[in-house]
Formats: structure tokens, sequence, C-alpha cells
């Protein structure tokens, strides 16, 4: 396993992972759009934080792209991180990979020096949610509905 910055022109390598796990999108919005999902993983990010100052992370095993995150910072306050995105496929779940991930995303938080990790879980995202309080993350008081998509979000925190 080895992790490692995406860049911009590695879109199409995204775009190609999130054709072969498209299993988040299709909980969340029901529906993928690899290309879309691929620009926007380079381009979001939280409310007054900097796109280009966000981490864009790709986990490889066995040389595959294997999963992605995108860390944020200065959200929800100005020396917190955000964990906007953090994706593994199907393939590389239930390896320790995700917690190896984690680890690697809150050490460049702490280096960035971050007191706090946040993220949103989406309500019918069971198996994320256990992972996250596994790792020690606890509900921090805030929701939010989408009446678009039905779902609600729960944004959860830990200190790092």
């Amino acid at each position: 396993m080895r992790i490692r910055e995406l860049f911009p022109a590695e879109a199409a390598l995204v775009a190609q992972f999130y054709r072969e796990a498209p299993d988040y999108w299709l909980m969340a919005e029901g529906r993928c759009d690899p290309a879309a999902k691929a620009s926007d993983f380079f381009t979001d990010a939280p409310p007054n934080c900097d796109p280009a100052q966000s981490d864009r992370l790709g986990l490889f095993v066995n040389q595959r792209l294997s999963g992605v995150a995108e860390l944020s910072f200065g959200f929800p306050e100005r020396n917190d991180a955000y964990l906007g995105l953090m994706l593994l496929g199907p393939w590389a779940q239930g390896a320790g990979h995700g917690k190896a991930f984690l680890a690697h995303v809150e050490t460049l938080a702490r280096r960035r020096h971050a007191a706090r990790l946040f993220l949103a879980v989406l309500d019918v995202n069971f198996r994320g949610r256990a992972f996250w309080e596994r790792e020690g993350f606890t509900d921090a008081g805030l929701s939010r509905h989408d009446p678009r998509t039905g779902h609600t979000t729960h944004r959860l925190g830990k200190t790092l």
C-alpha cells in the first residue's frame, strides 16, 4: 500500500476509480458520473477553504488506485481540518487500508496544526459511520437535510 498526492492531470485515473467503485455516489446521489466526480474531486472544498490548499490523496494497492481522500483546512473554524471525502474501492475494504489512510490524513492535519478533524456522514451510510466511530469520531451536534436527495448528513469530529 502506498499513499501519495493526486494531481488534476490524473483526473482520468480518478474517473476510472469511480467507474470501478461507484457505490458511494450511487448511495448518496442515486447516480455516478465518473468524469464529473473526478473533476469535482480536484476543485471542491468546504466554505471559506482554498481548494488549492487542500490535499488530494490517492491510496494505491498493488499499483491500482484503490482509494481517494480530500482534506481541507480552515473549516468549520480556522484551526480545523475537514475530510470532505475518503472512499475506498470494495476490493480494498476490510484489510486495514481505511485505518492506514485515515492515520495518514490525521498526520497531514497535525502537520498543519489542526486541532480537530471533522467530516460528514450520510444517515444511510451505516458502515461508514461505524468506521468513523471506531476511529474516535463523535457526533458534533450538527445535521443537515438535503431535500434533493432526501438524505441527512451528520457532522462528526475528532480532537487531534
